[in-house]
C-alpha cells in the first residue's frame, strides 16, 4: 500500500507535532517534512515533493494564501488548510478554497481532538487522490463559458444542490452566473461550522442574487439562494406556500450535517416536479438517494462530470444508480440550470422525465 505523504506548513511548533502525532496514528499516512514558514515549507515541497500539504492561514513572511497562489501556480499540489474558528480565519479558508485548496478544517478545540484527527485524515486522503486532476486542470485551459442568460424569468421551479470537496469553486462558478432573479436555491455544502456563513457572505458580495446562510422559516422566492448552515442542522423544506428553510437539529445522515440526501429528499417529497436537482463534485456518496428520489417524483436532475470535478465520488455515485438524468461539465451546468427553470420551459413537459417518474412510484 502506497502511504500518502504529508508534509505540515504551520507557524506554531506546538501545532505542527499535535498534527503530527495526530496523522501517524493512520497507517495509509506518512508526514514526511514540516515547516514553519512558506520559505521552508517551498524548500521542502522541493525536497520531499509531498503528495499533500497541510497549510496554515496566517503564518509569518508571507501568508497562507499568497503561498497557495504560489503553489497553485508553480508547482499545483494538493493543500488541506487547518484554520482558525475566527470570522478573519473562516474568510481566508473560504478565499484558499477559490484559489485551488482542496479542503480546509478548523484547528481542533479541547474534547474534540479524535474528531478531528479522524476528519483531518479522511481530507488528506481524499486530496491525495486529486493530485493527478489538480495538475491536469492546472494545465488546461480555462473552459469556454455559455453566455449569460438574457431577458431570464423565473417560473417558480426552486433547485437544490449539493456538493463537498471541490464545492466552493464549483457553487461559486454557478452562481456567479444567477442573473438577479434566479430561481428560489437551497444548497448543503459540507462545510464545518461557521464557514458557512463566511462563505454565504462572501458569495453575496460576489454574485448578482441575493445569498445568505439558511434561517428557519425563509421564503424560497426568485432571487434567493439559501446555504445550510454547516455541522449544526439539516435544511429541508415546507410545503407552505411559498416554500420554506426549515433547520433541523437531528443527528448526522451519511457522517454529514448538513446532508444533502436530507435536503434533496425533503425536495422530493414537498416539491416534486415542480424542482431540479444538482449533485456537484465530493467524496463519498450523499445526495444519490435523495437525487433518485427527486428523480422519481418527477424533478430534472443533473450531474458534474468527472474531468471537471476534483472528486468524481458523488456525482458518480449519482450517476451509476440512476438519479442524474445527464452529467455536464461545471461551465454549462449554470446555463442549463436556467434553461430548465425559465417561464418559457414551464409548459414543456418533458416525456422522458414523465415515463420515469410514473415507472418509479
Amino acid at each position: 500500500m502506497k502511504l500518502v505523504r504529508v508534509l505540515i506548513v504551520d507557524d506554531s511548533a506546538t501545532m505542527r507535532s499535535l498534527l503530527r502525532e495526530m496523522l501517524t496514528r493512520d497507517p495509509e499516512i506518512e508526514v514526511v517534512g514540516e515547516a514553519c514558514d512558506p520559505h521552508e515549507a517551498r524548500a521542502a515541497m522541493k525536497e520531499l515533493n509531498p503528495d499533500v500539504v497541510t497549510l496554515d492561514v496566517e503564518m509569518p513572511k508571507m501568508n497562507g494564501l499568497e503561498f497557495l497562489e504560489k503553489i497553485m501556480r508553480l508547482r499545483p499540489t494538493p493543500v488541506v488548510m487547518v484554520s482558525t474558528l475566527t470570522a478573519r480565519g473562516t474568510d481566508a479558508a473560504i478565499r484558499a478554497l477559490e484559489i485551488g485548496a482542496v479542503d480546509c478544517v478548523a484547528k481542533p478545540s479541547a474534547g474534540d481532538a479524535d474528531v478531528f484527527s479522524r476528519l483531518l485524515g479522511e481530507k488528506i486522503k481524499a486530496a491525495a487522490a486529486s493530485r493527478a486532476r489538480l495538475e491536469a486542470r492546472a494545465n488546461a485551459r480555462p473552459p469556454a463559458r455559455p453566455a449569460p442568460a438574457a431577458n431570464y424569468l423565473p417560473s417558480g421551479i426552486l433547485v437544490a444542490v449539493g456538493a463537498s470537496t471541490g464545492g466552493v469553486e464549483a457553487v461559486t462558478a454557478i452562481l456567479s452566473e444567477f442573473p438577479e432573479n434566479c430561481p428560489p436555491t437551497v444548497i448543503a455544502q459540507h462545510m464545518p461550522p461557521v464557514f458557512t456563513k463566511s462563505f454565504a457572505e462572501r458569495l453575496d458580495r460576489q454574485c448578482k442574487p441575493k445569498v445568505s446562510e439558511a434561517s428557519d422559516g425563509a421564503p424560497l422566492v426568485p432571487g434567493h439562494v439559501y446555504l445550510a448552515p454547516g455541522g449544526l442542522h439539516h435544511l429541508v423544506i415546507t410545503a407552505t406556500a411559498p416554500y420554506r428553510c426549515k433547520l433541523l437539529g437531528s443527528d448526522p445522515v451519511n457522517g454529514h450535517r448538513p446532508s444533502v440526501d436530507v435536503l434533496l429528499g425533503s425536495v422530493a417529497k414537498t416539491a416534486g416536479a415542480n424542482a431540479v436537482g444538482v449533485i456537484l463534485t465530493g467524496m463519498g456518496r450523499d445526495g444519490a438517494e435523495g437525487l433518485l428520489a427527486m428523480r422519481r417524483a418527477g424533478a430534472r436532475t443533473l450531474s458534474q462530470d468527472e474531468a471537471s470535478s476534483l472528486i468524481y465520488g458523488m456525482p458518480k455515485s449519482a450517476f451509476e444508480i440512476g438519479a442524474s438524468e445527464i452529467q455536464l461539465p461545471l461551465s454549462r451546468i449554470a446555463s442549463e440550470l436556467l434553461r430548465m427553470t425559465s417561464s418559457e420551459k414551464k409548459e414543456a413537459s418533458d416525456a422522458r422525465r414523465i415515463i420515469f417518474a410514473r415507472a418509479h412510484r
